[in-house]
């Protein structure tokens, strides 16, 4: 174990203080790990939009103050008790879900929603005693998703860390513990296209983005992008979307559209706005038979989905998917892996650069809708 090992850390992080005001930069003292969990020092670490919808504060529990942040790449400095699969020095991806090892989800082959370390959006401190390892001055900072990677080093449950190859450049591959695999996996696991089939992607942000790079992955020869924002296309040819539409250039639904394109409906769709207009479209738009349609955006919590029964009858199917079902400490080294043999391209993701100092300009430029991903640069 390191020097630091067992010792309070004094390091700087971006707290939000509120909700919607800028973050500031401020000296916190971290904690050292406790039973089952891990510290890391963060080297590099993306905004996602999750991020922001959780610093607005618009719709949910506000909890301030709080140090954002789950997408990033890091060291393992030091290990708490009962840590096996981690050592200090390790190159490690945090991960927002987890992988306990040992409940009826992690044991099945077919699921990755940890009955312990699921996403839990409301809780500020660690599972293991309810507290916070961030504080100020004695003052408790809440923790983000389990993560909190806008900060020099964060304590995660160890169960949510991926240990990683160390040749992979971090500043690259940081950007696969959210956005990216929840789109890729949506794709390659859940959908998974057949080589020469045709794909309609609903939404072409960085989910959307990556769910398409999936289909340019497994082969599909047609990747039709639907979204309402047209100068996206320009970008999403990229990441393989030949074809577009936007539902506002037509005066009928875009499922009859699309389906009238592709002489009856596409193969896969594979929904990523969270729109329960767009999610319907997604499924009616796949071809009886053999078509299957895949949601992953988050709708509101009032929308309900409302498709004929028929529609389940002439063998359309409709599938969910968390995290593009990705067992983080399982799958997560493999994602990597192809990313190194070239077969997965990350670099196209990555828009602009800043250094930890600037982070408000990631959220800026998200805010602007200029960015797909914006690397931070910790430690400057």
């Amino acid at each position: 174990m390191p020097s630091t090992a067992g010792q309070v850390i004094k390091c700087k992080a971006a707290v939000a203080w509120e909700a919607g005001k800028p973050l500031v930069i401020e000296e916190v003292e971290v904690a050292p790990p406790e039973a089952g969990e891990v510290r890391l020092k963060i080297l590099y670490t993306s905004l996602c939009h999750t991020d922001v919808y959780f610093w607005e504060a618009k719709g949910q529990t506000p909890l301030f103050p709080r140090i954002f942040g789950h997408e990033a790449g890091g060291i393992v400095e030091s290990v708490g008790e009962g840590v096996t699969h981690l050592k200090p020095g390790d190159h490690a991806l945090p991960v927002f879900t987890g992988e306990c090892g040992e409940c009826a989800h992690c044991k099945s082959e077919e699921s990755n929603m940890c009955d312990l370390l699921r996403i839990n959006t409301d809780r500020g401190v660690m599972i293991h005693d309810s507290q916070t390892r961030f504080s100020i001055k004695g003052q408790p900072i809440y923790h983000f998703v389990g993560t909190s990677t806008f900060s020099e080093y964060t304590v995660v449950h160890a169960g949510c860390v991926a240990k990683v190859n160390p040749a992979a450049p971090l500043d690259k591959i940081c950007v696969l513990s959210c956005g990216i695999c929840t789109g890729l996996g949506a794709t390659v696991n859940v959908a998974k296209p057949k080589p020469g089939s045709s794909v309609a992607i609903f939404g072409l942000g960085a989910v959307g983005l990556a769910a398409a790079e999936g289909a340019r992955i497994s082969g599909a020869s047609r990747i039709i992008g639907v979204d309402l924002v047209s100068s996206r296309f320009e970008e999403a040819k990229k990441f393989g979307v030949n074809e577009f539409v936007n539902p506002k250039d037509h005066d009928k639904p875009v499922q009859q559209v699309i389906a009238e394109m592709t002489n009856g409906g596409v193969d896969r769709a594979v929904e990523c706005t969270g729109s329960i207009q767009a999610m319907v479209s997604a499924f009616e738009c796949v071809h009886d038979g053999w078509g299957v349609a895949v949601l992953v955006g988050v709708p509101n919590k009032d929308d309900a989905f409302k498709t004929h029964p028929v529609n389940f009858l002439n063998e359309r199917t409709l599938k969910g998917t968390f995290y593009g079902n990705y067992k983080p400490r399982t799958d997560l080294p493999s994602v990597v892996e192809k990313y190194m043999n070239g077969e997965l391209e990350l670099e196209k993701f990555i828009t602009h650069t800043v250094p930890f100092s600037e982070i408000n300009k990631a959220f800026d430029y998200m805010l602007k809708g200029e960015s797909i991903r914006c690397i931070i640069r910790m430690g400057e």
